[in-house]
């Protein structure tokens, strides 16, 4: 008979008023011993935490913030005025060629302001630099801006989206429809550690080959140890299976609700949505009747980050993200540390329960454990939720429900044995978990390069308060949108090549350059000649920008603010380099103008990358 767990989870879910029964969330907290159970960094990755295999490529510019058009109105134009006049259009078209794009006038809008078509779409942050640079050289446009791209919020067709609270709900939601417009988790692998996965018509066009870890065929419940079939059997006991003394308990489909929270499928016209509903979950099987052993969770974390274990088939989908809604009492063991510790070295985050014995989580484990990501739970109302383990391991919150208002995903009617696909509403920190571990989908999805360490605080900087009480609860309520737009904000664009074009010969009339990183090629006509160019270093960002003077050309090197503060200026000697690095700390976008003059040699041509 399977050892008694020492710990289980407290609370009870309510029933959702919905054709089916809400079952509890139970016995996935499991012992210790015999049962287990920032401002955004930047910099690169280090050299311990490799790529893991099978990775998408960087989403480099979502659709929804490109834009092909400007905004311009001038200040002498008329609204009976069809254009601008011709010298004012004259001088768009030159300020736009100077930076490589060509602009033609479109039409009028009922304001008095002309609409200019760009002859390719740029971004956001692109297009106010193009503005800005005509603005700077054309004291008769009132404003520039981009023409940007709007679209409706993206709500999906699942008939019982309107029952899943929280993902928008004002209060205690996580704006996940202003997330859905930017990402939706696609190409991104979470791993669920938990009882495995029923393949539920809600969520099995989502999943991904897992594995079943549980060694123990008591505790398996079907019929052997370890296979690649990760479908849970269902871990239902009658009373005293787990120990004297223990309850009888029904099946918790515990895995399916937690998968269904990540990943249910979105806008199939079916059940619930979870919240990267185009991501892959990944069932990984270590926890069955009376919870799950330590070595058994410890190898199904290696396996998962796409790490060897011995006698296991190498996993074809190693998972970026790893969730792991279950916990026990006491220390960190060391066992589930290295295994962590190799999980974040190939690149997966992992997040973690805090626990529902409404007691600090510093005594709960892996909540305990250096490197993840434990996530306490709150309610409608944004505050903590009755169970909620706190303190200061927690490193932020995530709806989990409470009494009225549970967590609506995948489950089934089976009491023991499988039986038929339902949805069931649950409360727990294991609710909590995945919508935290859906979010960093998300953000993934858009930036793939983002490390561990760099989504956690991603996770944490864009966390919004609690709108009521929540005591060590970290950094407040994941923000599902605030999230995925400052992981598109950290995406490093192509670079864009620049060809001078005069008069950029003083700070006024600078060369705007669209964005950062950009190859610029120049020249001094003469010994007397000067450039100037225009940068954008974006808030929290290093603008790194280099120059190497031709053959025999000299090339000083100078930056300075947009009230001509000189923060740098650097000589330069025939054909040598010059480089500079400013780090931007500020909460919005720094224009910085790069001065290039002769210093030494002969006239001719130099060369500036620029990157941040």
């Amino acid at each position: 008979m399977c050892p008694q767990p020492l710990d289980r989870h407290r609370p009870r879910a309510s029933r959702q008023p919905d054709s089916t029964r809400a079952a509890s969330e139970r016995a996935t907290w499991i012992a210790t011993g015999l049962l287990a159970g920032m401002l955004l960094a930047l910099q690169a990755p280090p050299a311990a935490a490799q790529p893991v295999a099978a990775q998408p490529a960087a989403r480099r510019l979502p659709t929804e913030l490109l834009t092909d058009r400007l905004i311009v109105k001038y200040r002498d134009v008329s609204a009976g005025t069809a254009l601008p006049s011709m010298r004012a259009l004259a001088a768009a078209r030159v300020a736009a060629n100077r930076q490589g794009v060509v602009m033609t006038a479109l039409r009028r809008t009922g304001t008095g302001a002309h609409v200019m078509a760009l002859n390719r779409a740029m971004s956001h942050d692109e297009a106010r630099m193009l503005a800005a640079g005509m603005m700077a050289g054309d004291a008769s446009i009132e404003y520039a801006e981009p023409d940007r791209r709007l679209y409706p919020l993206a709500v999906p067709n699942d008939p019982q989206y309107a029952s899943q609270w929280h993902w928008s709900d004002t209060t205690g939601g996580v704006r996940a429809p202003a997330a859905w417009d930017v990402s939706t988790g696609s190409g991104i692998v979470v791993a669920v550690l938990d009882t495995g996965v029923r393949p539920h018509a809600d969520l099995a066009a989502n999943l991904v080959a897992g594995y079943d870890f549980i060694t123990n065929t008591t505790t398996a419940n079907d019929g052997g140890g370890r296979d690649s079939d990760a479908a849970d059997p269902g871990d239902g006991v009658s009373a005293g299976f787990c120990g004297a003394g223990s309850p009888a308990q029904n099946s918790s489909w515990h895995g399916t609700h937690v998968a269904g929270i990540v990943a249910a499928a979105g806008n199939n016209a079916t059940g619930v949505v979870g919240l990267a509903y185009a991501a892959q979950v990944q069932p990984v099987r270590v926890l069955g009747r009376c919870g799950g052993y330590t070595s058994d969770i410890a190898d199904g974390i290696l396996w998962a980050s796409g790490a060897s274990v011995s006698g296991i088939p190498a996993n074809a989908t190693p998972a970026r993200v790893l969730n792991l809604s279950l916990g026990g009492a006491g220390a960190c063991d060391s066992t589930t540390q290295a295994a962590i510790d190799a999980a974040r070295a190939r690149g997966a985050i992992v997040i973690v329960a805090a626990g529902n014995e409404n007691t600090n989580a510093s005594s709960s484990t892996p909540a305990n454990c250096s490197g993840v990501v434990t996530v306490a739970a709150t309610g409608i109302g944004g505050g903590r939720a009755s169970y909620s383990n706190y303190g200061s391991v927690v490193t932020l919150a995530a709806p989990g429900g409470d009494t009225g208002n549970t967590i609506l995903s995948t489950y089934n009617t089976g009491t023991g044995a499988p039986a038929t696909d339902s949805y069931a509403g649950e409360m727990g920190t294991s609710m909590a978990t995945p919508v935290v571990s859906g979010t960093a989908a998300l953000v993934l999805a858009v930036n793939p390069a983002l490390t561990p360490d760099e989504v956690a605080s991603l996770l944490t900087a864009t966390a919004r308060a609690f709108p009521a009480t929540c005591a060590q609860c970290g950094a407040g309520i994941v923000d599902a949108s605030a999230a995925v737009q400052a992981a598109y904000a950290s995406v490093t664009p192509d670079p864009i090549s620049v060809s001078e074009s005069e008069s950029n010969d003083t700070q006024a009339t600078a060369q705007a350059v669209a964005s950062v990183p950009a190859t610029i090629s120049g020249s001094l006509g003469s010994t007397a000649d000067i450039d100037y160019y225009q940068l954008s270093v974006p808030a929290g960002r290093t603008l790194t920008v280099t120059l190497t003077g031709g053959s025999g050309v000299g090339a000083g090197l100078g930056v300075y603010t947009a009230l001509g503060r000189k923060l740098s200026e650097q000589t330069g000697s025939a054909g040598g380099s010059r480089s500079f690095t400013v780090t931007h700390r500020g909460g919005a976008a720094l224009t910085l103008y790069v001065r290039v003059r002769h210093s030494g040699g002969s006239a001719g041509s130099y060369s500036i990358v620029a990157g941040i």
